[in-house]
């Protein structure tokens, strides 16, 4: 994977091969923060990243100038790459190994940004409960977005404070704001 702009635009990172992660795409990437570009200055955000993974999209707020980046996954192998990239990158990202359920239900972490990138064979159920925790608990502040990456095989726009998707090739991303 490589960051596509910002300070640390064009570097590789090489993710270890045995972690359990679908990394999002660098032309879906891209679209997403052309996206985003026109929403918020990303040096006065801050970003929570559900289902991490190799930290990815973190990566890509970093070198835009995000510096409050709480990145939550459950998989050691994937919390350990983040905090040594991070580390090697001298990038302010925090991370926290938890289920990402359980995290959503007792925290109490307000951001303007969540980005959930889980696994794309989640059930319905699955994926109606991360905008319904985050709404619940108020997680995101005034103007916020949620944004849930998921297959074209999935459809998100029946749950509640669904705004609008995206699609590129088979990703798609679903906005869902507070109404």
């Amino acid at each position: 994977m490589r960051i596509i702009s910002g300070i640390y635009k064009s570097r590789k990172i090489v993710a270890p091969k045995n972690l359990p992660v679908r990394p999002t795409t660098d032309m879906a990437k891209e679209s997403l923060f052309n996206i985003l570009n026109n929403l918020f200055y990303f040096d006065e955000i801050s970003v929570l990243d559900l289902f991490a993974g190799t930290g990815n999209i973190s990566y890509e707020f970093v070198s835009r100038g995000t510096q409050n980046i709480t990145c939550v996954d459950q998989d050691y192998g994937c919390i350990k790459f983040i905090n040594q990239t991070a580390e090697a990158f001298e990038m302010p990202i925090n991370t926290i190994k938890s289920d990402v359920f359980k995290f959503l239900e007792k925290s109490s972490l307000q951001t303007d940004v969540i980005f959930a990138d889980p696994p794309y064979n989640f059930s319905e159920e699955q994926f109606s409960k991360i905008p319904e925790l985050v709404f619940k608990n108020n997680m995101l502040l005034e103007n916020g977005i949620l944004i849930i990456e998921h297959s074209k095989h999935t459809d998100l726009s029946n749950l509640n404070h669904y705004n609008y998707s995206k699609s590129y090739g088979g990703n798609i991303f679903s906005f869902f704001e507070i109404a």
